[in-house]
């Protein structure tokens, strides 16, 4: 038998929320098969199973708060033979107004039975519309998850709308967006502000904000940061990518993101003191390259998802990893894997207009690469002044695992890829 919890998406994660259910206890499941979706501070993430089984039991609630590393579910491996086991607490989701019990109740009142399949009034699926899916919330009221997004994304709590035009009363992106017309709500200004001159922070983000800030310190405070930061030449890549793109529909067409990531992926074969763990005074290198993106959240904050084994991508299939990932992440469907594995992330403010940026570890992780905007400068080469095309590309690393020397060689070696394109393909 084997116990599901809570998983972690970072050191930022004290709990989650079971926001929906995908199985029911005795369905079978497979590795890699998604059977729940976690609601955290940064948005809704897939959940995997790692082991082939049946579900023996759901332990929680959907919507029910559960730390980092509790129970939720429990898993009979194939093979293994079915046992009784006591049920376990359910975790509430928030505290009951209801008087305590007196001290001579039963015990099984602090109890209750592991979940069954839920009654009709709390089925977070419509049957009538299998590919569309609602959250359901404490008032036990259905929204679609876009209609949601829409609306914490305006400032407008959406539970008092009594009921929507979905099916079973869910309310869809139609009813939040009819509910602006109908009220004239200007939405350049749902955020509501404070007289006193600042932008009010809902809880969310406020916890997100905190959590962000927490690792943050942890990573100065513990990590001997030290920084490089090296500017490199694009002209070669662009003229390659240039000659591609012009056999490619538009759909087809790489960005120079994707060698730019490719590059440094190849880089950290070479260099694997940047790509790995430090934990328990100890350096674990990875095996394999995962590159970690951040991906900047339209809500305010961001996430890293990891783009597995990275080092063997073309360009083109980063480039569809990077699209695709990016639109998961804000529709809240990134998985739980993508969420735990990076070995070294990277971070692009190039798109912001930042020049370049010098970066904060992501603990237990060693290193950083930051990517600045990508822009023309005046460049001297065979001493001949003249218009070059370059990005800034810094290094954060630890100082416990690599030195300044080596990290000089890694940016090297990033520089020396992309002078040659064709070697990435």
């Amino acid at each position: 038998m084997k116990t599901i919890t809570m998983p972690s998406f970072g050191a930022d994660m004290e709990q989650g929320k079971v926001a929906e259910w995908n199985i029911k206890p005795g369905d079978t499941v497979h590795k890699g098969e998604i059977i729940a979706t976690i609601e955290t501070m940064k948005g809704l993430i897939d959940m995997e199973v790692f082991d082939d089984g049946i579900i023996e039991q759901l332990l929680v609630e959907p919507g029910s708060e559960v730390p980092v590393g509790e129970p939720i579910a429990t898993l009979r491996l194939l093979g293994e033979v079915a046992v009784e086991t006591p049920p376990i607490k359910t975790i509430p989701t928030e505290k009951s107004e209801k008087p305590s019990a007196p001290k001579h109740a039963s015990s099984k009142a602090t109890q209750t039975a592991p979940i069954s399949t839920p009654p009709p009034e709390t089925t977070t699926t419509i049957s009538t519309q299998p590919h569309l899916s609602f959250s359901l919330e404490k008032s036990n009221q259905l929204i679609s998850p876009a209609a949601r997004y829409q609306a914490e994304q305006q400032g407008f709590d959406w539970r008092t709308i009594p009921k929507g035009t979905g099916p079973n009363g869910a309310i869809v992106l139609a009813d939040i967006q009819h509910h602006f017309q109908t009220e004239k709500f200007d939405l350049n200004d749902a955020t509501p502000v404070k007289k006193h001159g600042y932008v009010e922070q809902d809880a969310n983000e406020q916890k997100m904000r905190q959590a962000i800030a927490a690792v943050v310190s942890q990573s100065k405070r513990e990590i001997p940061h030290y920084y490089l930061n090296q500017d490199i030449s694009l002209t070669r890549a662009l003229q390659w990518l240039q000659h591609y793109n012009e056999n490619q529909p538009p759909e087809s067409r790489l960005l120079i993101n994707a060698l730019v990531y490719c590059a440094i992926a190849k880089a950290l074969q070479k260099f694997p003191t940047f790509n790995g763990f430090y934990q328990n005074n100890h350096f674990q290198p990875a095996e394999q390259v995962h590159l970690g993106n951040a991906i900047n959240l339209r809500q305010g904050g961001l996430m890293v998802a990891a783009i597995h084994n990275a080092a063997t991508l073309t360009p083109a299939t980063m480039m569809a990893k990077l699209k695709d990932q990016v639109i998961r992440a804000r529709e809240g469907h990134l998985k739980m894997s993508e969420m735990q594995d990076a070995t070294i992330t990277i971070s692009n403010l190039g798109d912001r207009g930042s020049d370049a940026i010098l970066g904060v570890i992501f603990p237990p992780q060693v290193a950083l690469i930051g990517l600045g905007r990508v822009r023309e400068v005046a460049w001297v080469e065979d001493q001949i002044i003249k218009p070059v095309t370059i990005v800034s590309m810094s290094l954060a690393a630890d100082h416990r695992v690599t030195d300044g020397h080596d990290g000089a060689r890694l940016l090297n070696k990033i520089n020396k890829l992309l002078q040659k394109p064709e070697q990435l393909t």
